[in-house]
C-alpha cells in the first residue's frame, strides 16, 4: 500500500508542478515557461516579476488551497455518510455560508465589522453554525443515522436557500454582488485570502487522513465498524465537523464552487479503488490540479471579461461525472 500511495502521490505531485507552470504562464500576457521559473527564482525583469508574483502567484495558491480543501472534505462525506455521491453541500453547509456572506452584502458592513475580512469571517461562522443546527436536528437519542442527517441537511438547505433568494430580492443595488459571490471567483484575491484559509487546512487535511482506516471499515457497515474497534458515533462527528470546517473556509474566501467536491473523490475513487488511504491523499491534489485548470479556464475563455470560478466547475463538472457515472461506475465497488 505504502508503494503505491508513493506512486501516485509522486505522479501527481508533478502534474500540479506542471499545472501551475502553465496556469503561471497562461494569460493576457503570455510568459514563456523558462521566464515563470527564472521568475520563481529570483530572475526574470521587473513586468514578468510584477505579473507572476503579484498577479497570478495568488490566485494560483488560493486556487490550490479552495481545491485541496473541498475535494478532501467531499471524500470525508462520502466515507462516513457511505454514499459517493455525497458532497460538501449535502448537509447545509454552503447556503449557511452563504447567508452569512449575503447579510453583510446586502446591509454594506463589509468594511464595519472586521476589514476586508468581514465576508470570510461571517460566512465561516455562519456555514458552521449550520452543520451543528443540522447535527442538533439529526440526532436522536444519541445516536445520528447517516439517512436522518442527509434529510436534515438537505431541509435545511432549502429553507437557507429561500432566505438567499428572499435577501437577492432585496438587494437592488448590491444584487450583482451577491450573484457574483454566490457563482463563486477567485478575481482580485490576495495573499491575504491564503494566510486566512490556510491554518483551517492544514489542520483539516491532519484530522481527516488520520481517519482512512476507520473510513475504509465503515464501508463493512456501521456495526461491522464497531465490533472492529471503531468508535462509530465519534469518528462521524470528527469527519463531519472536520469536513464542514474544510467546506466553509473555501467557501468564506472564494464563494459557492459546486461539483468539486463530488467529482474529484469519485473520479480518484475510479482510479485508485475504494481504499481511503489513498483517496484522501490524491483528493487533496486532484482537487487543486482541477480547481486550478477551472480557474485558468474561467479567466482565459471570454477574455478580458471573465466567467465566475463556480459556473466552469459546474459546466465541467455535471457533464464529467455524469460520464463517470454511466461508464466507470459499473466497474468498481462503491
Amino acid at each position: 500500500m505504502k508503494k503505491k500511495l508513493v506512486l501516485f502521490v509522486g505522479g501527481a505531485t508533478l502534474l500540479l508542478l506542471f499545472s501551475i507552470t502553465m496556469s503561471l504562464s497562461i494569460g493576457s500576457s503570455m510568459i514563456p515557461i523558462t521566464e515563470v521559473w527564472s521568475t520563481l527564482f529570483g530572475g526574470g525583469d521587473e513586468v514578468s516579476r510584477a505579473i507572476i508574483l503579484q498577479v497570478r502567484l495568488p490566485r494560483i495558491v488560493l486556487a490550490i488551497l479552495v481545491g485541496a480543501a473541498l475535494a478532501v472534505a467531499g471524500a470525508g462525506f462520502q466515507g462516513v455518510l457511505r454514499n459517493p455521491l455525497a458532497d460538501p453541500y449535502i448537509l447545509g453547509v454552503s447556503s449557511g455560508a452563504s447567508i452569512g456572506a449575503a447579510f453583510i452584502i446586502l446591509f454594506g458592513l463589509q468594511s464595519t465589522l472586521f476589514g476586508k475580512y468581514s465576508i470570510p469571517i461571517v460566512a465561516f461562522i455562519t456555514g458552521v453554525l449550520t452543520l451543528f443546527f443540522v447535527i442538533f436536528i439529526a440526532k436522536k437519542s444519541g445516536q445520528m443515522k447517516k439517512e436522518t442527517l442527509i434529510l436534515a441537511g438537505v431541509i435545511v438547505q432549502a429553507f437557507l436557500g429561500s432566505i438567499i433568494s428572499l435577501m437577492v430580492s432585496m438587494s437592488g443595488t448590491v444584487l450583482n454582488e451577491i450573484i457574483f459571490w454566490m457563482m463563486g471567483s477567485l478575481t482580485l484575491k490576495g495573499w491575504e485570502y491564503s494566510q486566512i484559509m490556510a491554518p483551517y487546512l492544514l489542520i483539516g487535511i491532519i484530522i481527516i487522513l488520520s481517519q482512512g482506516r476507520a473510513l475504509n471499515l465503515f464501508t463493512l457497515g456501521e456495526r461491522t465498524a464497531l465490533h472492529l474497534g471503531v468508535q462509530v458515533e465519534r469518528t462521524k462527528m470528527i469527519v463531519l465537523v472536520t469536513s464542514t470546517l474544510l467546506t466553509a473556509s473555501a467557501v468564506s474566501v472564494s464563494g459557492v464552487i459546486g461539483f468539486v467536491g463530488l467529482v474529484v473523490p469519485h473520479l480518484i475513487r475510479l482510479i485508485v479503488g475504494p481504499d481511503y488511504r489513498l483517496i484522501l491523499p490524491l483528493s487533496i491534489f486532484g482537487g487543486s490540479i482541477y480547481v486550478l485548470w477551472a480557474d485558468t479556464i474561467a479567466r482565459m475563455a471570454l477574455m478580458p471579461k471573465e466567467i465566475p470560478l463556480g459556473v466552469v466547475t459546474s459546466l465541467l463538472g455535471a457533464p464529467f461525472f455524469a460520464y463517470l457515472l454511466k461508464k466507470g461506475s459499473k466497474g468498481v465497488h462503491l
